[in-house]
């Protein structure tokens, strides 16, 4: 990269020809998000990075000169976009996939990020540690939302590191709790009904929970939550206002939802 992260002397640099040739992938299509201003390669078949990463980014609410950190980034959607949310931030991602990891090097060189961004690669069931980075100010992430192969149909092998969680969440959360320092915050978008899961694998070093249930219409149950969570923190738990997606008239998308797509506004975490 053209600089490196702060506070990681130990991190090795990259530079535009450590990323893949634009020919490597012969399936892949060019996606937009946040009207435009990011710019992504994606797999034309298997798991495509869509809503929960544009809302797991907004949420972030990173302040200048802090280091975030990504658990399994995939292509870069969450890592990239919260980049250009918080411009005077460094974030790095970790990915276990190779085809995974070289578009999401790609997409960095594309969107002119490299100064700000990298990517590393490794398995979340290795301990942050290997890394050889100090703990970040915040780390976030979308766990696959499946912890059990028998338990739903058989993914397309091409969504298989997407869809099942090797090693259930207590490898993500375990992860996430060691790669921030204390006072740090994780941010997790998952399944609404593995919420009671989530707060007790995170509260064995977390607290200060804050949690938003995304609802895909206002008379419907939440299907995911947002949860945010600091390590040490001991503030009381807070529900927040649900953020309902759609409407059931032919406009579709809610104005929030719409605006959250564009990059317009965020998700904050007041109570208000």
């Amino acid at each position: 990269m053209a600089m490196k992260m702060q506070n990681s002397s130990s991190e090795p640099e990259t530079t535009a020809s450590d990323a893949p040739d634009a020919h490597t992938f012969s399936d892949v299509q060019e996606t937009a998000a946040m009207g435009g201003r990011v710019h992504l390669l994606q797999p034309k078949v298997g798991y495509r990075a869509g809503l929960d990463a544009t809302l797991l980014a907004s949420s972030l609410g990173l302040q200048a000169g802090e280091r975030a950190l990504e658990a399994g980034c995939g292509v870069g959607a969450a890592l990239l976009q919260a980049a250009v949310r918080y411009p005077e931030t460094q974030l790095i991602g970790v990915e276990r996939a190779p085809d995974a990891l070289a578009l999401a090097q790609q997409n960095i060189l594309a969107n002119q990020l490299s100064a700000r961004v990298q990517v590393r690669s490794l398995d979340i069931r290795n301990p942050f540690s290997s890394l050889g980075l100090a703990p970040f100010d915040a780390a976030f992430a979308n766990p696959p939302y499946f912890d059990d192969e028998s338990t739903l149909r058989a993914p397309h092998p091409a969504r298989r590191d997407a869809w099942i969680a090797e090693g259930g969440l207590e490898v993500w959360t375990h992860f996430l709790l060691k790669a921030v320092k204390e006072g740090g915050r994780i941010t997790l978008i998952h399944r609404a009904d593995r919420l009671a899961d989530i707060l007790s694998l995170l509260s064995t070093k977390a607290g200060s929970f804050r949690i938003r249930p995304i609802q895909p219409f206002a008379d419907a149950p939440a299907k995911r939550v947002l949860v945010r969570a600091v390590k040490t923190g001991k503030a009381p738990l807070v529900l927040l206002p649900a953020l309902v997606l759609r409407t059931r008239d032919p406009d579709g998308d809610t104005a929030h939802a719409k605006a959250l797509a564009r990059g317009e506004t965020a998700l904050g975490w007041d109570e208000g």
